[in-house]
């Protein structure tokens, strides 16, 4: 153990250092959505091909340029919706800071009823109003009135990375179950490996999020599952159709 931990031990439960998860939603949740699409659109990509009676070179081709189009796609949206989040808080910022400029006393009563209605006294709401204001009066506008915290703030070129990386290594599993499957399996193959990858996504992200295990694998295993089988079934009709 370190001994910045076995110095935490060393103090009264009340004063320990809580752990909490909240400040990793936001990669987080870029990281889970990618890698989760990767893996569910590159695996119903390739059951759909392999169904149709694709040979291993076309359904890798479908595969590689699926996993390519598609992590440049969610890094393309991620930074465009993220970034629409980020201007806007920039100019719910920008008024906040005009309104503190004309009108100061209106917004220190504001706040100070933002804290009443959570439940403080009216002279304890307006001391910590006034405190707070005299600190840094944008910050204490932007966080209890705009609801702007530096874990919710949006970061569109960390969303986009995140989305872009976390799908290209999703996306690679599926695509190298193609290599080693027999040539008459590869649907099968990859839908196994996917399936299971995804368990063991649902398992890691619940895990890093400190949320329940079990729901979280059954619920990506579940749609995961539905989406290749419904692909497959496509690739299935439209080949006998061409055949």
């Amino acid at each position: 153990m370190s001994k910045q931990g076995e110095e935490n031990d060393d103090l009264p439960l009340a004063l320990q250092p809580e752990h909490h998860y909240i400040n990793r939603i936001g990669w987080l949740r870029a990281a889970v959505l990618g890698a989760n699409d990767g893996i569910v659109s590159t695996a119903s990509l390739i059951a759909g091909v392999a169904s149709a009676g694709s040979d291993r070179a076309e359904i890798l081709l479908a595969g590689v340029a699926g996993m390519a189009a598609g992590a440049l796609s969610m890094a393309a949206g991620e930074y465009v919706s993220v970034s629409s989040q980020a201007d806007t808080e920039k100019a719910d910022l920008e008024r906040e800071k005009h309104e503190l400029e004309v009108h100061p006393e209106a917004e220190l009563e504001e706040l100070a009823r933002i804290y009443e209605e959570r439940g403080l006294d009216p002279d304890l709401a307006m001391q910590v109003a006034k405190e707070l204001t005299e600190k840094d009066a944008l910050a204490a506008h932007a966080r209890d009135e705009l609801g702007i915290t530096e874990v919710s703030e949006a970061r569109p070129f960390q969303a986009a990375f995140s989305s872009a990386l976390s799908f290209s290594a999703g996306a690679a599993l599926p695509v190298l179950s193609i290599l080693i499957a027999p040539e008459n399996a590869i649907g099968e193959l990859t839908t196994v490996v996917s399936l299971f990858t995804l368990g063991l996504l649902g398992a890691v992200s619940a895990r890093t999020g400190g949320a329940p295990i079990l729901p979280a694998v059954a619920r990506v295993v579940f749609w995961g599952g539905f989406a290749m089988l419904a692909t497959a079934g496509v690739g299935k009709v439209f080949g006998i159709t061409v055949g």
